[in-house]
């Protein structure tokens, strides 16, 4: 993460994007958040943030996740 002012370079799955850190109390560069709709909404430490992480790609990876067929 790069700061400047509220607004933040993050990676978010291997892409550059900006996000707004105003509601974030502290951000720094090397924080893990969660961002939505351009907004980081959460600090998280590493463990959570690399768990979270699986846990989407799971529900991401075909035949996973709500409304998918399975055989």
């Amino acid at each position: 993460m790069a700061l400047a002012g509220n607004r933040a370079r993050v990676d978010l799955a291997g892409n550059t994007v900006e996000a707004d850190v105003s509601l974030l109390e502290s951000p720094q560069v090397g924080d893990w958040v969660v961002v939505h709709a351009g907004f980081a909404l959460e600090k998280l430490d590493e463990e959570a943030a690399r768990e979270t992480l699986a846990l989407v790609r799971e529900l991401a990876s075909p035949g996973r996740g709500r409304g998918s067929v399975t055989q």
